[in-house]
């Protein structure tokens, strides 16, 4: 269950391709926790700033700008602004939770005798999967700094993990979701 969120996009005059005259101003945004897109209705007469972390939980008294959840949306339905902010965001995200990041190089497992969790992150063959393993093996990662200083091959941990989260919102029929919903 999300309870915040990151403003992808706001639409003041809702979508441009919806009918009729009940238009509502839509915020389009990406989950703190579980990387899901999701439509907003803010309240009326706020200031939404692209960027910004918004309460979406259930406790509607913590609300201060978002009236409620509209719907869950896929990668597609975002708008083209949307679409090239998000792996800005989510790599503040990333950066945020680094430890939880860091803990999962640490932690990854083989998924079946032939793949491994981490050559699901885009650039990981075989060989950085065994430097990675070999180093942990030394001794657990503390940070994306350390993981760069040991892992010859890897000059940024965060946008592998950005890039692997943005597969799987892309891709909602990818067999093996590490990081986002289902």
């Amino acid at each position: 269950m999300e309870d915040y969120a990151y403003v992808l996009d706001y639409l003041p005059q809702g979508r441009p391709d919806e009918k009729g005259f009940r238009r509502q101003p839509l915020v389009l945004a990406v989950g703190e926790s579980e990387f899901k897109l999701f439509e907003l209705v803010p309240k009326p007469n706020v200031l939404i700033v692209i960027g910004e972390r918004v309460y979406i939980g259930k406790d509607s008294s913590k609300r201060d700008k978002i009236e409620h959840v509209k719907r869950r949306i896929t990668y597609n339905e975002l708008t083209h602004a949307a679409q090239s902010e998000l792996p800005y965001i989510l790599e503040e995200i990333v950066k945020k939770y680094e430890d939880k990041f860091v803990r999962f190089f640490n932690e990854a497992e083989a998924v079946t005798p032939r793949l491994h969790l981490l050559e699901l992150l885009p650039g990981v063959g075989k060989k950085t999967l065994w430097a990675i393993i070999d180093e942990r093996r030394k001794a657990p990662f503390k940070s994306f700094e350390d993981i760069k200083a040991r892992v010859k091959g890897i000059h940024s941990p965060e946008k592998l993990i950005v890039g692997r989260i943005l597969h799987e919102i892309k891709h909602r029929d990818e067999k093996y979701k590490v990081f986002v919903a289902r």
